[in-house]
């Protein structure tokens, strides 16, 4: 705002009367409601703050995205009120800045910020009308929510990455499997002619080798048969089945693990729920790799709570544990392809499990924090969506 325009407003105050500083008012108050309503109808985020960095204005859009509450935020530090925000640094350029950043409260969103500072001109006392300063008075903040593109880029590259390491499964299965069958069967000569020696200690160091290498193709071998299961999935062969039988088969495997690590599995399994659509056996393996991420997270002495639980289209599992969590930085790359925290782990399991899930029509979420545990969540459909009948308003809209 230019400063002269208020230094004649003001040189005038002395000629307006009390009805028309009225009228004034009355003016600026409906100009001022008529923005904002603006302002609150449109889905990016404003905030504005003062020179101090504290906020003087927010719209809805904002208090939604990085979960503030209007009333009570106005007049505090912006940098206070959003979780991990470095608003000193943002807010030290005086030309416009944008950026790109992650935030993980109220929800896991990707955020652009753009931050433009506030000016206005003010002349110093005796300079020339057109002698005048810039000076800051505070930042106005877009923000938008690009997590829709920014998935979608994700998903691409996962895409691409996939194509590429399906065509190398191919020749793994090849270069790899074949040696590890031929290494196989020779151990099997090997072992036939160990037991025909005389000398004991000469047979058992033998054995005991062969014992060793035939461990080594075995790890091997499973290490091609995730990495393939991973990569080229097979198709899901579906029949009604209930998902709580199949927890309850895949709990009693565990039986002995969770004696021998004093572990507490608390089982809440709702019994209303409709058969689903399931390929038995893949989905026995999801829950099988579910349940042992929880119990390597855990150790010893923990609890993990399974649940199921339904809405109107689909069956829950959720999967929560006591273990040690995983940072922010390292939750968004469990789904990477080898990406592990575990000393010894493949960094498939998630994969696979999020690979069944998809082919069942499912989607699959982690929410955790470092040091408070992980709880993944499974939701499968059991309403076949894929055909929906049209009302006569929808329908006479799109012959129109």
């Amino acid at each position: 705002m230019k400063s002269g325009f208020l230094e004649k407003l003001i040189g005038r105050l002395g000629r307006i009367g009390p009805e028309d500083v009225q009228n004034y008012l009355l003016r600026l108050a409906e100009e001022k409601g008529f923005l904002e309503t603006i302002f609150n109808s449109i889905q990016e985020g404003i905030i504005v703050t003062d020179s101090n960095g504290r906020i003087t204005y927010l719209n809805n859009a904002a208090c939604d995205i990085v979960g503030l509450d209007g009333e009570n935020a106005i007049g505090k530090p912006l940098g206070e009120q959003v979780r991990g925000l470095d608003w000193k640094a943002l807010s030290q350029s005086n030309t416009v800045l944008s950026r790109d950043m992650e935030i993980f409260y109220p929800a896991n969103r990707f955020i652009n910020f753009y931050v433009v500072p506030l000016m206005i001109e003010r002349r110093a006392d005796g300079a020339k009308p057109n002698d005048s300063l810039a000076e800051p008075v505070g930042h106005a903040m877009i923000l938008r929510d690009i997590t829709q593109s920014r998935r979608s880029a994700e998903q691409t590259i996962e895409s691409e990455r996939f194509s590429a390491l399906t065509l190398l499964a191919a020749g793994v299965a090849h270069e790899i499997g074949n040696p590890l069958n031929s290494l196989h069967i020779h151990l099997q000569l090997m072992e036939r002619k160990v037991r025909k020696l005389s000398a004991v200690e000469d047979k058992r160091e033998l054995q005991e080798s062969i014992n060793i290498a035939r461990s080594e193709i075995n790890r091997l071998d499973s290490i091609v048969t995730q990495f393939l299961s991973a990569i080229r999935p097979s198709k899901p062969q579906l029949q009604p089945e209930n998902i709580n039988p199949l927890l309850e088969e895949t709990m009693r495997f565990f039986e002995p693990e969770i004696k021998d690590r004093d572990i507490v599995v608390e089982a809440e399994l709702r019994s209303d729920l409709p058969p689903l659509q399931l390929d038995r056996d893949q989905m026995k393996q999801v829950f099988y790799n579910a349940i042992k991420n929880s119990f390597e997270a855990m150790k010893r002495r923990g609890i993990l709570h399974i649940r199921t639980d339904r809405d109107d289209t689909h069956v829950k599992i959720t999967f929560t544990d006591t273990g040690g969590g995983i940072s922010a930085e390292n939750l968004s790359r469990v789904f990477e392809p080898y990406f592990t925290t575990k000393s010894g782990g493949s960094g498939l399991g998630l994969l696979i499990v999020r690979r069944i899930v998809r082919e069942h029509g499912g989607e699959m979420a982690i929410e955790s924090a470092e040091g408070n545990g992980l709880t993944l969540t499974i939701r499968l459909p059991f309403l076949d969506r894929r055909v929906r009948m049209l009302t006569e308003g929808e329908r006479m809209k799109d012959e129109g």
